[in-house]
């Protein structure tokens, strides 16, 4: 059997859409629509250049056009918490914070936290610190 364009159109097209299958975000569709052009191309006689230029031409369009949509969807959706709401306020440390010693907890909001020091200053029991952010179930915070 001889080896012809069609059949490596044919053949990238499977493994893009493949590659695709098995991963979680979207790569190689574009590309499978390029190959699917490339294969229009070689079934109406165009030459091997000409079906790399749609194959290219394809892809790109694919891409411009359909990327914006994906990314919005595919954009991950942040659902703010209430512990978000600490984040810039006071805290009074209840237990001195001290990130060698993994140790340290702070009173905020009217909830006590484990902190940790943005930098790592020690902090000493009954100090104001302000929350910089949350880190899992931790509150990083500063002077």
């Amino acid at each position: 059997m001889e080896f012809t364009m069609l059949l490596f159109w044919i053949i990238a097209l499977v493994v893009l859409i493949v590659v695709e299958a098995v991963t979680a975000q979207m790569v190689t569709i574009w590309f499978a629509a390029g190959a699917v052009g490339a294969i229009v191309a070689e079934r109406l006689g165009a030459e091997v250049w000409v079906q790399w230029v749609v194959f290219v031409a394809v892809s790109a369009v694919a891409l411009i056009a359909t990327r914006p949509l994906v990314k919005k969807i595919t954009k991950a959706k942040v659902q703010p918490t209430n512990a978000d709401r600490c984040i810039g306020m006071v805290a009074v440390v209840t237990e001195e914070i001290n990130n060698v010693e993994g140790r340290g907890q702070v009173h905020v909001n009217g909830v006590t936290w484990t902190a940790r020091s943005l930098d790592g200053s020690i902090f000493k029991k009954g100090e104001r610190v302000i929350v910089e952010r949350i880190d899992g179930v931790k509150l990083i915070v500063k002077a």
